[in-house]
């Protein structure tokens, strides 16, 4: 059968899609590149804003369009929204999060097809068809959350925290790398508890991964600031972590955080990135920022954007508020405008644009691996290559071959808007 695989949202949507794709390859499914002439389609939705919830139904009636008559929606906005997702063309079953991880072998077993069991194998680290072509290998460790933030909904679909055993972590680690992957990624929902449901820490994880196993560079996705201390940042003394740290802010006032029930203040957010960069001053940090929070004040915007100014992050997103159903902020008095919520959206951005050139500018004229992940067509210059430095810059440059998936040395000479231009040094 021709399965046709697509994601909203985050990395660990990416992963949990990733390992759908070995499932159903393993079961001898064909996994292509278009909706187009696919059998069957299995989509991961998003609920995080109302857009993610938008470009999820969006995604689905798409596919319907391209002619795909079985259409199985999965993933957080899904398991929110059951029979709305049911009710979209084509949909044939609705799949909520907490029976997503079997969905090959339980379709080919509603369908009577064979090999409803099967053996995962590693396979050459090939991109998945279509837009899939990240050439690390997102990890799942850790679903669900116990978190309360006022603004979140993905607690609601994702349920409890819950990790996965440090075992099956690591076999699906080497499982990748035995397939080429040159980079692991460590997601989930609340990637910093894990391993409190069995009395351990993430650093006994990451302390593992670099013990047992290979990975010549490992990633760690989101990381809350309260699961850190100072000592944590000593496990970047092994230079395969990369230097790398994202930690979501939300607002750098501390009277928003405590209505968010964010458990930081800017302060002490403030001194866990002094205590990140006094161990490796290279480091990008980058984070997350919610404009137009329930009550935010103009006093209080004004208090998040000299925050996110003086603390020089390398990037980051902003998110303009979005009520979701269910949370608490949804009931909220002192809903900010729509206008009043996107302007200050686009002031946050200008501002972490404005420290992310800073902080771009700073490596013109070093040499740095970087990790290709996409190529595009000859041209007179050679194949243009796209991909990322350890500290997440991402860099492109010509090559006489085409590289995906390669390491190489190249010296970044120009910056083009968020890309460092740069010239190879090697290869291979």
């Amino acid at each position: 059968m021709k399965i046709y695989l697509d994601t909203v949202g985050c990395r660990l949507n990416q992963s949990e899609i990733e390992t759908m794709a070995r499932q159903f390859r393993a079961a001898g499914h064909e996994i292509v590149a278009a909706a187009d002439g696919a059998d069957l389609a299995i989509v991961n939705t998003c609920a995080v804003t109302a857009d993610a919830a938008a470009d999820s139904r969006q995604t689905i009636r798409s596919i319907a369009r391209a002619g795909v008559q079985q259409i199985i929606p999965t993933g957080c906005w899904t398991t929110l929204q059951p029979k709305e997702a049911a009710a979209l063309p084509n949909v044939l079953r609705v799949v909520p999060n907490e029976k997503k991880d079997n969905l090959a072998g339980e379709f080919n077993s509603e369908f009577k097809i064979q090999n409803s069991e099967f053996d995962l194998e590693p396979i050459s680290r090939v991109p998945l068809p279509g837009l899939h072509r990240r050439t690390r290998a997102f990890i799942k460790v850790q679903d669900g959350c116990d978190n309360a933030c006022t603004f979140c909904v993905t607690t609601i679909a994702r349920g409890e925290s819950r990790s996965r055993p440090l075992a099956d972590v690591i076999e699906d680690i080497n499982f990748s790398l035995a397939g080429g992957a040159k980079e692991i990624v460590l997601t989930g929902v609340h990637l910093g508890s894990w391993g409190q449901d069995f009395n351990f820490h993430l650093r006994d994880l990451v302390e593992a991964i670099l013990r047992e196993t290979d990975t010549p560079r490992l990633r760690l996705s989101s990381l809350e600031p309260w699961d850190l201390d100072a000592d944590f940042f000593s496990l970047w003394r092994d230079r395969r972590l990369c230097r790398h740290l994202h930690l979501p802010l939300q607002s750098g006032s501390g009277s928003v955080l405590r209505r968010m029930a964010r458990k930081t203040t800017p302060e002490s957010f403030r001194e866990l990135v002094a205590a990140a960069r006094a161990v490796m001053p290279e480091a990008a940090v980058t984070t997350d920022v919610i404009a137009g929070f329930p009550g935010e004040t103009e006093a209080e915007f004004a208090e998040t954007l000299d925050f996110v100014r003086d603390m020089d992050f390398a990037g980051g997103h902003v998110f303009t508020y979005s009520p979701r159903p269910g949370t608490a902020a949804a009931k909220m008095k002192g809903q900010i405008r729509s206008e009043v919520r996107k302007r200050r959206n686009h002031i946050l951005r200008d501002a972490l644009e404005e420290s992310a050139q800073a902080y771009r500018q700073r490596f013109l004229g070093q040499t740095m691996s970087v990790l290709w992940e996409s190529t595009s067509e000859l041209d007179e210059w050679g194949w243009q290559m796209e991909g990322w430095t350890e500290n997440y810059l991402r860099v492109s440059a010509a090559a006489s071959s085409p590289r995906w998936n390669e390491v190489d040395r190249v010296e970044l000479t120009q910056a083009a808007g968020d890309v460092l231009r740069g010239v190879i040094l090697n290869s291979g």
